[in-house]
């Protein structure tokens, strides 16, 4: 299953209008890698470069990116290029040495957070930085028991897959783990924060049932795979509560919500009024090179770092380092929380504006520039539509305007440019989005 769509946008292997190169490359990654890699699109993308908000593929056609949150801050920002390729020139090796750079990423990262929360570990990816946030808070509160919302993704580590119900069904959870409905307001209405931490209070209720004592709390602030819902502000506070009530902690899961993508602030949680246990974050840390980690409250980890050493070869090296400074450089110097949210605005009431002709477009949720459309066959009923959003994504695709799908019902259009979106940007999305519902009967 594809991670985000449950294969609604996904290559098929009996897909048709395959020029014979395409076919062919498709059939030697599959010979080389193997079976369980996934491409994207009925007819999928052989790109070759990326400039700012722009792919590029091997006939240099230009393809607006409103997807991948990975390079958040633009395709080969120059200034984290040149970053990487500084440092890599210098020194590349690990935290087991004292070395400045390291010191005062953590230094200013923790300036950003809550008071509350005291230290800084680097990691190489979210799914890395969500393991190792895991094992600090089952050695604190001496539980296993997880409560995540029913189509979270957390990442693909062993302990990690367990809890990101994303993944399949053909990927089990683990039986310390328990889901909870994700809070949507499109279908839950004014009790839908009340709804929300009553579910997460009788999971915990129902863990300790089993006998399993329970540990954490962990969603990301935007719900990214769950279907994109961004709630009044402060709602997420009484599922903390509930979590903290059962002796649980929070986990924040920023690697989605981070770096300034809902626009409020540079942590999706601070919109919240919510103060995490743990915060993870990784994928926009580095625009692309590999980089994440974890902020925790001291008390937590005390623990735990007396009991266990904590060494990763790679995260937090120094050109690591390096290209998460630049990216903190470009988002302050750039003003790109508030272009997200400028922008993000602008393209939401855009597509608000296009329900009024198109009765498919249900819901349209979301924060800053990572935006959640509903797709459905009756809009009184709230009837979701998942052939609809396939060719809408692939229509988009074929408009080269690249954009994804998620939600347990593979109906919701998943959009998240990159904060370096503007408004012309915006307005080719909504021409071409324009262009594909005119086909939509």
């Amino acid at each position: 299953m594809n991670i985000d769509t449950g294969m609604v946008n996904a290559f098929q292997e009996g897909a048709t209008d395959l020029d014979p190169e395409t076919r062919e490359m498709i059939e030697r990654r599959k010979a080389l890698l193997g079976p369980a890699y996934r491409l994207f699109y009925d007819k999928p993308l052989h790109l070759v470069r990326g400039e700012g908000a722009w792919l590029f593929d091997q006939e240099d056609n230009a393809y607006l990116d409103a997807y991948n949150n990975v390079t958040s801050i633009g395709h080969c920002h120059p200034k984290v290029v040149e970053a990487i390729a500084t440092q890599a020139g210098i020194l590349a090796t690990n935290t087991r040495y004292i070395h400045g750079s390291i010191l005062d990423y953590a230094e200013r990262l923790l300036n950003t957070m809550p008071d509350e929360i005291g230290h800084m570990m680097f990691t190489c990816t979210g799914s890395d930085a969500n393991d190792l946030a895991v094992r600090i808070a089952q050695a604190y509160t001496g539980g296993l028991g997880i409560v995540v919302t029913e189509t979270a993704y957390h990442g693909i580590t062993q302990s990690v897959s367990e809890f990101s119900p994303s993944l399949g069904a053909n990927v089990d959870l683990g039986p310390h783990v328990r889901t909870v409905p994700a809070p949507d307001a499109y279908r839950q209405g004014e009790d839908m924060a009340a709804n929300f931490a009553a579910a997460v209070e009788a999971a915990f209720a129902d863990l300790k049932r089993h006998g399993i004592k329970p540990a954490l709390f962990i969603c990301d602030g935007i719900f990214a795979s769950d279907g994109v819902f961004d709630g009044p502000r402060g709602f997420l506070k009484g599922a903390v509560d509930a979590a903290h009530a059962a002796g649980a902690v929070y986990i924040a899961d920023e690697v989605q919500s981070g770096f300034g993508r809902t626009g409020d602030a540079l942590w999706g949680f601070q919109r919240h009024d919510v103060v995490p246990d743990l915060v993870t974050m990784g994928k926009p840390m580095g625009n692309g090179y590999p980089v994440a980690g974890v902020a925790v409250r001291p008390e937590l980890v005390e623990e735990f770092g007396r009991k266990a050493r904590y060494f990763n070869t790679f995260g937090g090296n120094a050109v690591a380092i390096a290209a998460a400074t630049a990216v903190l450089d470009v988002i302050e110097g750039e003003g790109l929380t508030e272009n997200a949210r400028e922008i993000g605005a602008y393209l939401q009431d855009g597509i608000r504006a296009r329900a009024e002709a198109h009765p498919c477009i249900g819901d349209v949720r979301g924060a800053g520039l990572f935006l959640g459309v509903e797709i459905v066959s009756d809009r009184a009923a709230k009837t979701p539509d998942a052939a609809a959003t396939s060719v809408i994504v692939n229509g988009l695709r074929e408009e080269r305007v690249l954009i994804s799908a998620c939600s347990k019902t593979h109906n919701v259009l998943k959009i998240r440019p990159p904060l370096v979106f503007t408004r012309e940007n915006a307005d080719q999305f909504l021409a071409a989005f324009d262009r594909v519902l005119a086909r939509i009967k």
